[in-house]
């Protein structure tokens, strides 16, 4: 690794920390939908808006991006957003331990729903904030595989706080009681050491009013896609990946539970054994992103979906399983681990820091703005179309739609690479 460049150690070292943390939050989440359908009773549909929160808050971003632009303390305004979205999570302690509540009233779905979508509201400030703050305090040669290595360790902890959770939840179906409300005291201290790397002064910008401002960050976002063509591909590309993967995750949560009757230990197993690749292939992956261009990288990363798509539909045709501990392991999912472990490894970078190699360091935050708001916009119809497809063509037909929209996006990249090279 080339030498540091100023400010490059401690961006390292305090994003390292908040990945460790957020490592512990995203090991207990990543549970979330299996323990809305099954601790919870929820239905099929209140749980697609769960994952459908995560991402439809990103299309605010049309409506504050250029008011995030104008924040003088970004360290402030990352402290204020972790009290308020973290705080209500808090709460869950207090929900009962007992089935009835929740399968002859809906009350507690929704206060669980809301809670999360007042989380998931963060990320409007937070992924933004990150992907300039990183671009501004790492070298172009450094990013990837500093990033990586943090990604690395993030993935260590979530598969073992995962694994860990699952084993709890089926001794006590209630256990997200506890570790959702830690989650979100934890979720306070890794934005506040967040907020702690150096963001650089910005030259002050008169204020407007709100329409005014809406106005302004329509033009900026029309006028990266517009005169960026390789981004505008690469986006493309992405729309249609994450159409597929928005009607296929959460698709997947509820095969698991309804199809192949999963316990949560199972589920763990499954949620985590790939990240052991992931975890492996992170540091390889970094550095490739770092020589190679995002869209060629891009396509490496769909052509690991759909693969990893494939080898989980073929359990309707090959349910062959054993039992090993109380994991119920099917055969056909070996294949689907080692391809998602591919997809894990790759995603993580290209999701997260993609945009950035298309832009400078301090257009950063505006292109990320972008590609967040596109991935809002998707959400707003995706996972509950895939919801709908399952329920009303089942599993092989999403699949196959799926499918053919991964290979859409696989064209539309390699196309654009040899094409706008």
């Amino acid at each position: 690794m080339s030498a540091f460049v100023p400010d490059e150690s401690r961006t390292f070292k305090l994003y390292t920390v908040y990945a460790l943390i957020e490592g512990v939050i995203l090991g207990v989440l990543a549970l979330n939908e299996f323990v809305f359908l099954k601790s919870l009773h929820g239905s099929n549909y209140q749980m697609s808006l769960l994952f459908q929160f995560s991402m439809v808050v990103f299309v605010g971003l049309f409506f504050i991006h250029e008011w995030l632009k104008r924040i003088k303390n970004r360290k402030r305004l990352l402290r204020i957003t972790a009290i308020v979205t973290r705080m209500p999570l808090i709460g869950l302690y207090f929900f009962p331990h007992i089935p009835e509540a929740y399968q002859y009233t809906e009350t507690y779905h929704y206060l669980f729903l809301g809670s999360f979508f007042i989380y998931y509201l963060g990320a409007l400030v937070i992924n933004p904030s990150i992907n300039h703050l990183l671009k501004v305090n790492y070298s172009h040669l450094n990013f990837g595989k500093l990033y990586s290595y943090s990604a690395s360790a993030n993935k260590v902890i979530m598969m073992v706080v995962t694994f860990v959770y699952g084993l709890m939840l089926d001794k006590d179906l209630y256990s997200f009681t506890l570790m959702l409300p830690l989650s979100g005291f934890l979720g306070i201290v890794s934005l506040w050491i967040l907020s702690m790397i150096h963001y650089p002064e910005n030259v002050a910008v008169p204020k407007s009013r709100l329409w005014q401002s809406v106005k302004l960050s329509a033009i900026e976002m029309w006028k990266i896609i517009r005169h960026n063509k390789a981004f505008r591909d690469f986006e493309i590309g992405f729309m249609l990946y994450g159409f597929s993967f928005m009607i296929s995750v959460t698709v997947i949560a509820i095969y698991f539970y309804e199809g192949l009757q999963l316990n949560y230990s199972s589920v763990a197993f499954y949620r985590n054994a790939y990240n052991v690749l992931a975890i492996l292939l992170l540091p390889v992956a970094g550095s490739i992103l770092g020589t190679i261009d995002p869209r060629k990288f891009a396509s490496i990363t769909y052509s690991s979906i759909l693969l990893y798509t494939i080898f989980l539909g073929l359990t309707v045709w090959f349910p062959q399983s054993v039992e090993i501990y109380g994991i119920k392991l099917y055969y056909v999912l070996l294949f689907y681990i080692l391809a998602h472990g591919i997809f894990a490894a790759t995603m993580v970078l290209l999701w997260n820091i993609g945009s950035a190699y298309f832009c400078a360091p301090e257009e950063a935050g505006s292109y990320q703005s972008v590609h967040l708001f596109l991935t809002g916009f998707r959400a707003l119809f995706a996972p509950a179309s895939g919801v709908y497809f399952y329920e009303t063509y089942g599993l092989v037909i999403t699949f196959s739609i799926a499918s053919a929209f991964l290979v859409l996006a696989i064209g539309v990249n390699l196309w654009s690479y040899y094409a706008r090279r």
